[in-house]
C-alpha cells in the first residue's frame, strides 16, 4: 500500500468536507481507492473505520467501483466491532443489497446476512441496526428464512429501547406483516 494513501486516511476527521474531499479523490484515483479498501477490510488496522467512512460514501454516489472488492469486504463484516465501523459497514451492505446493477454473489449474500445478523445480536447502536435490519429485510425476499429470524429477533424483549429503536422495530415488523400479506 502507498504510505502516502495510508497517511491521509489515518489523517480523516470525521467533518463532512473533508470525507466528501477523500471521497472525490477515490473517484479519481484508483490507487486510493484501493488503499481505502484495503486500510478499511483489515479491522486489525486502527483506521479502519476512517477508510470506511470514505467507502460509505462512495457506496453512495458510485457503487460499481466497489464491486471489485466485494468478497473482501463482505469477508470482514463480522470481524467489525468498534462503533464508528459497524454503522459505515451496514450502510454499505444496504447500499450493496438495494442499489440497482450490483449482483451479488451467493457468498456475497452470505456474509452479509450473517454481518448484519451479528450487528442486530451485539446490538449496536440505532442508526446501525436500522441499516442492518433493512439489508436483511432485503435480503429475506430471497431467502425466506431471513424473514423468520428477524421476527424471531424483533420478538424478544428490549430493555429500555430507546425512541428510535421503537420506530425501527416497528416499523421493520410492518414490512413483515405485507411480505407476508404479498404487499411488500
Amino acid at each position: 500500500m502507498n504510505s502516502e494513501h495510508y497517511t491521509q486516511i489515518a489523517g480523516i476527521k470525521a467533518y463532512r468536507k473533508t470525507r466528501d474531499y477523500y471521497k472525490d479523490k477515490a473517484f479519481l484515483e484508483p490507487l486510493f481507492l484501493e488503499s481505502l479498501v484495503a486500510v478499511g477490510c483489515n479491522p486489525a488496522d486502527k483506521n479502519h473505520y476512517k477508510a470506511l467512512w470514505i467507502l460509505e460514501l462512495v457506496a453512495e454516489e458510485q457503487i460499481t467501483l466497489l464491486l471489485p472488492y466485494l468478497d473482501s469486504f463482505c469477508s470482514q463484516l463480522s470481524h467489525f466491532h468498534l462503533d464508528p465501523a459497524v454503522r459505515p459497514a451496514a450502510k454499505i451492505c444496504l447500499f450493496l443489497v438495494s442499489k440497482k446493477g450490483v449482483q451479488l454473489s451467493p457468498f456475497q449474500e452470505e456474509k452479509i446476512i450473517e454481518g448484519c445478523l451479528d450487528f442486530i445480536i451485539r446490538e449496536a447502536k440505532v442508526a446501525t441496526i436500522a441499516y442492518a435490519l433493512r439489508a436483511l429485510f432485503r435480503l429475506g425476499k430471497k431467502y425466506p428464512w431471513v424473514h423468520d429470524e428477524l421476527r424471531l429477533i424483533l420478538s424478544r424483549e428490549l430493555d429500555n429501547p430507546s425512541p428510535g429503536m421503537k420506530f425501527v422495530v416497528k416499523e421493520t415488523l410492518m414490512h413483515l406483516k405485507n411480505a407476508d400479506n404479498g404487499s411488500s
